[in-house]
Order: C-alpha cells, then sequence, then structure tokens
C-alpha cells in the first residue's frame, strides 16, 4: 500500500548542485548536530522505527478489543496497521523528495514551515509533537513504575511500597539514560530494545493461551456490554487507543539519523518495524482477549490480568521475566521519546561552535535533560490512569500527526491529480481521522473525568 513520487525528481543531483550554488545549505543549528546526527543506516532507522512503535503500549490491546468485540476489534487493527504503514511512506517520499533538491528535513516542525508556512511549525506542528512525545515520557515513567511493582509484589507478595516510589525508582534509570549524547547513540539499546518487545510478547501469548485453556480460567464472555451511549464512547477509545498503539510521533526525527543519500532507506526501516508489529500486535491483542474476554477491561495492561486477582495465574518466574523484559523496553522507549525535547534544549542552550563534549555544551545538557526527566516523573506519579492517557494522546496528538498531517503534505508537495484515486484517498484519510480525533477527544476526556472520581493523585493502582 504505497504511493508513487511523480517523475519531477529526475535530474535531482543537478537541481541539489544548482540549489546548493543559488541558496547554500544552513549551518546545523546545536540541536540537529549534536543529537540528530546522521550516521545510521536503513537497519539502524529499523531498530529505531521497531522500538518507537513496538512498545510496552501494545500490552494494552486485549483491553481495546474488549471495547469492541472480535469482528471491530481485529477490522480495526488490520485497518489502522496499513493506514499507519501507507501515511508513513507518504511521509518518508516527502521527506525524500526535499532531500533530493537541496533542503533536507530534520524534524516535523521543519516540513510543517517549508511545506505549510511558518506559522504552522512554530505554532501548531512543532508544539504539538513536542507536548505527544513529552506525554509518552510521563506514560513511560508511569508504565516503568507500574512494571517494577509487579515484580516487587511477586518477591513480596504483602509488601507495603507505593506505586509512586517505583516510579521515583524508575525515574532514576531514566536519568542515567537520558544522558546518551544523540539518537545515533541508541541504535545498540534499540535492537537490545527490539529482541525484548519479541520476547516478552511471546512469553504474553504463551501465557495467555495458557490460562484459556486451564480449568481455573473464568468463564469467558465477549459481548460489548453497558448501555448505549457507553458502548459508543468506549469504542471510539478503544480506536484512540489502538491508535496510539501504532503511533509514531517522530518519524523525520528518525529519517534524520541516516547517512546521506537517505531515498529508499526508510521504506526498509519500516518493513523492518511491521514484520515485528505483524509477530507482536496481533499475537497479545488476540490471545490476551481470546483468554479473558471482558475480564481484560478490568486491567488496561494484559499483564496485570496474568498477575490475577488474589494470586499469579502463571509460575512467578514466567511472570517475573515477562516483567523485567518489559521493563528494560519501557527504558529504551521512554528515552526514544526524549529526543524531541532534547533536541529542543540542545538548539536553546548548546553552542554549535564549540564541541559536543566540550564543558560548556555537557554541563547544560545535563542539567537540563535530568530536570525534564524529573518534571516526567513527577506527573507519571500524579496520574495513574495509563489507558486513559493513552488514549488523549491518541485523540489530541498522534491522530493528528500520523493520520492527518502526512496526507496534507503529500498532496500540498506533490499535487496529485484531483482526479486520481490518490488525492482522494488521501483526503479521505485525512477527514475521517479529523472527525475521529475529535470524538476521540471527547471520550478519552469523559473516561479520565470518570476514573478520576474514584481515583486520587498518587494513587496507589
Amino acid at each position: 500500500m504505497a504511493a508513487l513520487s511523480p517523475n519531477s525528481t529526475v535530474n535531482a543531483t543537478t537541481v541539489v548542485k544548482e540549489s546548493e550554488v543559488l541558496d547554500p545549505p544552513k549551518q546545523l543549528d546545536a540541536g540537529a548536530l549534536f543529537v540528530l546526527k546522521s550516521r545510521g543506516s536503513w537497519l539502524h532507522c529499523g531498530y529505531h522505527l521497531s522500538t518507537s512503535i513496538v512498545a510496552p503500549s501494545l500490552l494494552s490491546l486485549p483491553y481495546a478489543l474488549a471495547l469492541l468485540g472480535w469482528v471491530a476489534g481485529v477490522l480495526c487493527l488490520i485497518l489502522l496497521g496499513l493506514v499507519t504503514f501507507y501515511s508513513y511512506n507518504l511521509l518518508s517520499m516527502v521527506l525524500d523528495h526535499h532531500a533530493q533538491l537541496g533542503q533536507r528535513q530534520l524534524r516535523f516542525r521543519d516540513m510543517a514551515r517549508d511545506i505549510l508556512g511558518p506559522s504552522w511549525g512554530k505554532y501548531v506542528v512543532g508544539p504539538l509533537q513536542i507536548v505527544i512525545c513529552y506525554a509518552a515520557v510521563v506514560a513511560g515513567a508511569l508504565l516503568g513504575g507500574q512494571s517494577l511493582k509487579f515484580i516487587y509484589l511477586l518477591s513480596v507478595p504483602n509488601g507495603t511500597m507505593k506505586l509512586y516510589q517505583f516510579i521515583i525508582i524508575f525515574g532514576v534509570l531514566l536519568l542515567i539514560l537520558a544522558q546518551i549524547p544523540s539518537f545515533h547513540s541508541l541504535r545498540h539499546i534499540n535492537l537490545v530494545s527490539l529482541t525484548l518487545c519479541l520476547a516478552y510478547s511471546a512469553g504474553v501469548t504463551v501465557g495467555s493461551v495458557y490460562i484459556g485453556y486451564s480449568k481455573n480460567g473464568d468463564i469467558r464472555d465477549y459481548s460489548v456490554n453497558g448501555s448505549a451511549e457507553n458502548r459508543v464512547f468506549g469504542a471510539v477509545n478503544a480506536v484512540s487507543i489502538i491508535a496510539t498503539t501504532y503511533a509514531c510521533g517522530i518519524i523525520p526525527e528518525i529519517q534524520a539519523t541516516i547517512a546521506p543519500p537517505v531515498q529508499g532507506k526508510m521504506f526498509k526501516g519500516l518493513c523492518v518495524c511491521y514484520a515485528v508489529i505483524a509477530s507482536t500486535f496481533f499475537s497479545v491483542a488476540i490471545s490476551g482477549y481470546w483468554a479473558f474476554g471482558n475480564h481484560a477491561l478490568e486491567s488496561s495492561t494484559v499483564i496485570s490480568n496474568l498477575m490475577g486477582k488474589e494470586k499469579p495465574l502463571l509460575p512467578t518466574w514466567f511472570l517475573l521475566i515477562i516483567n523485567v523484559f518489559t521493563l528494560l523496553q519501557i527504558a529504551a522507549v521512554t528515552v526514544v521519546y526524549l529526543q524531541p525535547t532534547n533536541e529542543v534544549l540542545e538548539k536553546k542552550f548548546a553552542d554549535p561552535t564549540m564541541d559536543q563534549f566540550s564543558i560548556r555544551n555537557v554541563v547544560p545538557r545535563f542539567i537540563l535533560r535530568s530536570l525534564s526527566v524529573i518534571v516526567a516523573t513527577v506527573f507519571a506519579a500524579m496520574l495513574p490512569f495509563f489507558g486513559d492517557i493513552m488514549a488523549i494522546m491518541g485523540a489530541f496528538g498522534f491522530i493528528p500527526l500520523d493520520f492527518i498531517f502526512p496526507m496534507v503534505v503529500y498532496n500540498v508537495t506533490f499535487k496529485p491529480s484531483k482526479r486520481g484515486l490518490v488525492v482522494w484517498g488521501n483526503t479521505l484519510i485525512a477527514v475521517v481521522s479529523g472527525v475521529l480525533s475529535a470524538i476521540g477527544a471527547i471520550a478519552s476526556v469523559r473516561q479520565t473525568v470518570l476514573d478520576a472520581n474514584e481515583y486520587r493523585l498518587f494513587a496507589n493502582i
């Protein structure tokens, strides 16, 4: 499912040479120079993409399927997978096109500024990306704390430590990892992350199948219950959760880590990523919903279901391994989504004329990155509603950025024929996504308000 760019990019080399004479390439700022180093291969790109998309948020997919039911849930998984692959391919093609013209765009706000106008980059797309990526850091800190708590309870079933304490402990780990200097420096960590997500997804799938066939398993009910209003809002909320699970708010930044020439390399990276997606998303979503049915709604992640209400439903050692793998990958994912914030901080406070590891640049980097992690950790401890955070992020941020923006910039850049299938298909996706985003925003805020009546800040859940 891909779109082909026009033949207007023929003789791009000549165009690049001419543009360099008439308009020499701009000097890279510190954010682009230090954080978004362009040294990676397409395989490294695949590692970064897999870590940014195939994250522990996939553990909430059985919850989403329980809100939709079998048919709608599986169809939504397939459809959103196809749309996001298509969308990210469009973004990559637009980036390739401008790179061939000598105007390589390294960030979402660069794309918006050059294609839609300066105001879009400065006041809309740029701030939107920073907010949702930082919200992903908050969600990562929360999920990391929950995973640490699961590990603790497996070892000390009657332990008295609270969730916020584990979030703080996880925040200390993030403080250390946040000091890794550049996105490209994370390539080996993200390869380990890719392996970890395959491992814990396989463990969750095997555990769910085991529980599903166990005589001690609960009687499963797959009907979508509740009033008509609750079912509608629940379904919209579920679509937002699935969209967020597929979402990646850093496609340009990931492509920026690729060494020139970049043409075609992102597509190979996407193929690596979606091969991992196919083997994890569907196995966890289907096996988890099959094993627990409507009981999947009792917890926002399937690992909570595996832990059981009174005692673990699986051997302690098996659950411990799954939680350790999940914990380690959460750390990698969270650091990946710190990169847009790091890039902004480096651009404003680092000096690109001095060495990256000079005292002048190291000291502000350490202080500012540490502060950003500390603030995110505090917010994570205050907000215990991981499922709701996922839905809000999807409705307000990831859907506009990953489903609407790529369609618009492709149509504006390549100007496909208004009679062709591409322009109408892109327009349809953008319009439907816009409606979904608006309704999803209402549904997610509504659900958060309902949950807020049950929980308090720093709640131990």
